[in-house]
């Protein structure tokens, strides 16, 4: 990614940072150029792009994409963070998996196979968020104790010391899943927040890259 289009790093809570200083969320604002819903069915290209990393994981491939640089530093972070990547697998592990069984990258739609090519090509995770619902720049920082996730009526109670991404509002995502709905893209929003999280053991290179893939395919008109 060009210095031009060099994503922001967002800020992450002192507590954090004490224990994992070497975790960072990297933000990318994009415009939505395509005329395609980003719920919808997937442009010729895009749909051809998510054909070509199927048929780069196959086999022996996908079954060592686990010892892989990038895919093992997550999920050394993962245990770190009291997760079991057996049994939670990092995002990238889970998305080859999925292939697995299904036989190929199916299309999940128009922005989830986007964020889905930039994942297979850099092994880093990057999510989505609808710019229009944020309020400040989001970050990291561990939940608090009955906390909503989202601002939707009905909204998740979160627990105390759940690391999640969120604005000056609120929790918004847990850290490695999806956003919580009020906040998730819908099929005509127009300025997008990309957000991917860099581990340690992940070269910044590698998460530029993720963002700028998916900044750029759905910039493209």
């Amino acid at each position: 990614m060009s210095s031009a289009h060099a994503p922001s790093v967002g800020w992450c809570a002192p507590e954090v940072q004490a224990e994992l200083p070497r975790l960072r969320l990297l933000l990318a604002q994009v415009q939505v150029g395509r005329r395609e819903a980003l719920t919808g069915i997937s442009p010729p290209d895009i749909q051809q792009r998510l054909r070509e990393r199927s048929s780069r994981f196959r086999g022996a491939r996908a079954v060592s994409i686990r010892r892989e640089p990038v895919a093992a530093a997550y999920r050394v972070f993962f245990r770190h963070i009291g997760l079991d990547p057996d049994v939670a697998p990092t995002p990238i592990e889970a998305a080859v998996l999925e292939r697995m069984l299904r036989g190929g990258f199916l299309s999940g739609g128009l922005l989830a196979d986007v964020l889905l090519i930039a994942l297979t090509d850099t092994s880093v995770p990057v999510w989505a968020l609808d710019a229009e619902t944020l309020e400040g720049e989001p970050g990291i920082r561990p939940s608090r104790e009955g906390e909503r996730l989202g601002r939707g009526a009905g909204a998740l109670a979160l627990p105390a010391g759940r690391l999640v991404v969120a604005d000056s509002r609120g929790a918004l995502a847990l850290l490695f899943d999806e956003p919580a709905a009020p906040h998730a893209p819908a099929a005509r929003s127009t300025l997008l927040t990309l957000f991917a999280v860099q581990v340690p053991g992940v070269p910044t290179l590698y998460a530029e890259e993720a963002l700028w893939s998916a900044c750029n395919a759905l910039q493209a008109q």
